[in-house]
């Protein structure tokens, strides 16, 4: 799908003031979870509809509900899924900054102090996860995790955090305190107080990592979801698969488009939970050059060949808003498309999305 960036297609997208989704919504089954969200495809152009034999397996993990479907009528087909859900477990237990024995734990712990020497998988991670910080420059940053426990959005009546602490904390926020040595395979953070979030790039990688076992099993043709983000592979036998883009602010679908070997991450004001106070949205993604709610978006949604990069490009574009994440996508020349919905519910897309888009709401 990707093309490069000529110009940006905008629209005014109506139904703002409409009804919201749930504040905790639970991930839709995937059948393609396009269809699920409300993006239908095309009929077949053949008199009754292709029977298409499959298997789905699911399974908690990483604080969500990953899903594999297969299209195969392989006797191994389910048994292989399970490997690769095997394969989003073994990673979870190496970055979960939630698991004290984790990885990701071990480098918290250590902060201000000796390097730690981790595995290859974490070492990608946060390799990753630096390259879209520079890129933009901050926007996402690993270290947001010293923020954590400022906002509780389980409380009976959640309220916004205090002020003086955010800013006490602010200074520990910091991705250039990362330090990697590719030779030794390790990482430090380079203060006491600092501490790793994997949240916003994990699952990605998981996601990309589940992909590599099922393809070199000779399975081509699957849907994995995961914590708001979709891989594709190959195709249903009687069309490609479609995903759906969600509208922030109705119960609908903006549109969808045709998907084929990419990953489509999606970061939004609405998912998982918020509250509203202050004449302002609180919610999960975190400016980290404030420790405030990211303001100048309310969703964008990034498709990628590659699940770690779309993971991360969400988020970074989300905390920089239309134009300078759109910029920053042009500019490094990441292997994205983007649609990006600002705070004033304007919708832009870059040429190579616009192209494949069916809407489905009106503009």
């Amino acid at each position: 799908m990707h093309r490069g960036f000529g110009a940006i297609a905008v629209f005014g997208l109506l139904g703002c003031g409409g009804e919201e989704p749930a504040a905790v919504r639970t991930p839709p089954h995937p059948e393609a979870p396009a269809q699920a969200e409300g993006a239908s495809a095309a009929a077949p152009a053949t008199p009754a509809a292709v029977e298409v034999p499959y298997v789905d397996v699911r399974r908690r993990l990483m604080g969500t509900e990953f899903v594999i479907r297969v299209v195969s009528d392989r006797a191994d087909a389910e048994a292989t899924a399970r490997r690769a859900l095997d394969v989003v477990e073994a990673l979870e237990a190496k970055l979960s900054e939630w698991r004290p024995d984790s990885e990701v734990s071990r480098i918290n712990a250590a902060a201000g102090g000796s390097p730690v020497a981790v595995s290859e998988d974490t070492f990608a991670v946060m390799g990753a996860a630096l390259d879209v910080s520079a890129a933009s420059e901050g926007a996402f940053d690993p270290t947001w995790a010293a923020l954590r426990g400022l906002y509780d959005f389980h409380a009976e009546s959640p309220t916004p955090p205090d002020r003086a602490v955010v800013r006490r904390q602010l200074p520990f926020v910091r991705w250039q305190d990362v330090a990697l040595d590719a030779e030794a395979k390790t990482v430090r953070l380079a203060r006491r107080g600092m501490a790793l979030g994997t949240g916003g790039v994990g699952k990605g990688y998981a996601l990309d990592r589940a992909a590599e076992l099922l393809v070199a099993a000779g399975l081509d043709d699957f849907m994995i979801y995961g914590g708001g983000q979709v891989q594709v592979h190959g195709a249903r036998p009687d069309r490609p698969f479609r995903v759906g883009i969600q509208h922030p602010r109705a119960s609908a679908m903006i549109g969808s488009f045709e998907a084929h070997d990419v990953s489509v991450s999606t970061s939004g004001d609405y998912e998982h939970s918020f509250f509203d106070a202050e004449g302002r949205r609180f919610h999960h993604i975190v400016d980290p050059g404030t420790g405030m709610p990211a303001d100048r978006t309310i969703a964008v949604t990034i498709v990628s060949p590659s699940g770690t990069l779309a993971d991360a490009l969400s988020t970074a574009v989300f905390v920089l808003g239309a134009d300078a994440g759109l910029a920053m996508l042009r500019e490094h020349r990441f292997p994205a498309e983007a649609a990006v919905i600002d705070r004033d519910c304007v919708l832009h897309l870059t040429d190579g999305l616009r192209a494949g888009l069916r809407f489905e709401v009106e503009l």
